[in-house]
C-alpha cells in the first residue's frame, strides 16, 4: 500500500544561482527551468533559487530525486496572486499517479541568502 501523504523539503543558497559561470548560465537555465518559469522569474536569483528548491522538494516527495525524472517534468508556475502552483509532466506525473498523489501543495520562501521550499502530496 502506498503512503497517502508524501512530503519533501529543500533549501539552497541564492548565491549558487547568482554566481553561475556566465559560460554555462544559459545552458543551466534552459536545462532546469521551463520557458514559463523563466518568464515568471525574470532572471531574479531568489525566484530561480526558490523554484530550484521547490523542484528538489517535489522530487523528494516523489521518492525519486532528480535524475530519475527531468527538471522540466516538475514545473512551478504561479497563480494570479503569485502563489506557486505545481504542474507535473511526463514520468513525474506518472509516478505521482502511481503513488496516489492527486493533490499537491507547494510553498517557497526566501531571504537574501537562502531559498527554501516544501512540497506535500496527498490522495
Amino acid at each position: 500500500m502506498t503512503n497517502p501523504l508524501r512530503t519533501g523539503i529543500d533549501i539552497i543558497e541564492v548565491s549558487r544561482i547568482e554566481k553561475l559561470n556566465p559560460a554555462i548560465r544559459q545552458r543551466f537555465l534552459s536545462r532546469v527551468y521551463t520557458d514559463a518559469e523563466l518568464e515568471i522569474c525574470q532572471d531574479r536569483a531568489e525566484c530561480l533559487a526558490g523554484r530550484f528548491a521547490c523542484k528538489e522538494a517535489v522530487a523528494k516527495a516523489l521518492g525519486t530525486g532528480i535524475g530519475d525524472i527531468s527538471w522540466h517534468e516538475i514545473e512551478i508556475l504561479a497563480d494570479e496572486r503569485k502563489m506557486p502552483i505545481l504542474c507535473l509532466h511526463g514520468k513525474a506525473a506518472q509516478i505521482a499517479e502511481r503513488l496516489g498523489l492527486l493533490t499537491w501543495s507547494v510553498s517557497i520562501s526566501h531571504i537574501r541568502e537562502m531559498a527554501a521550499a516544501v512540497a506535500v502530496g496527498t490522495a
